[in-house]
């Protein structure tokens, strides 16, 4: 049996993972419905994977919250507690996560052998370069992406599929939470 994989990311309507300027987490826009929703998709078992920028990036903003902040949503607690995988030929152990495995190599066949070997979902939350690779290898079972309502043409961060392959999407799922963020979900296929 082989684990599905889903590549998980947040993106403002222009494509962007992140935006610099006076934009908060979620670009301002979370709700009670979008947060609730994101607590229920880690509630299953399942493994986390992680590119080392991305990990790095999560123990930085952790390490400088506060218990209050929403870098500590409920939904991030029960991530961070989820088994993970960190990908990394530059990080060296031991990783600063409850259940993390240091995997050192190319991230297309530490994943081929992940998805392989694991009797859970594997779910990776941004680690963009790694998840283009992984898409164009044809290792992405499903792409879900949450749009928040925002267009930040002039302070927009990290392009999300900027030198990804091209893709044909077939759109598995979808639905509007509070009222305002799209989530969708996709199988990808390479096009052509």
């Amino acid at each position: 049996m082989t684990a599905t994989y889903t590549f998980d990311v947040f993106t403002s309507l222009d494509g962007f993972g992140a935006a610099g300027g006076d934009w908060t987490g979620y670009w301002g826009k979370q709700g009670p419905e979008l947060l609730e929703h994101r607590l229920g998709l880690y509630d299953e078992e399942q493994r986390m994977v992680f590119g080392a920028a991305t990990y790095r990036l999560f123990t930085q903003m952790l390490s400088a919250s506060t218990e209050d902040s929403e870098v500590r949503d409920p939904w991030v607690t029960r991530m961070v507690n989820l088994p993970a995988t960190v990908v990394s030929s530059t990080l060296t152990g031991p990783l600063d996560w409850p259940d993390a495995t240091l995997e050192s190599g190319d991230a297309v066949e530490v994943v081929a052998r992940l998805k392989k070997e694991s009797d859970v979902p594997l779910r990776s939350h941004g680690s963009l370069s790694m998840n283009r690779a992984l898409m164009a290898a044809g290792l992405v079972d499903r792409v879900q992406v949450s749009v928040f309502p925002v267009v930040t043409g002039r302070t927009g961060l990290e392009p999300i599929f900027g030198g990804a392959a091209d893709f044909d999407l077939e759109l598995l799922e979808h639905r509007t939470l509070d009222g305002r963020v799209q989530e969708l979900v996709y199988r990808p296929t390479l096009h052509g």
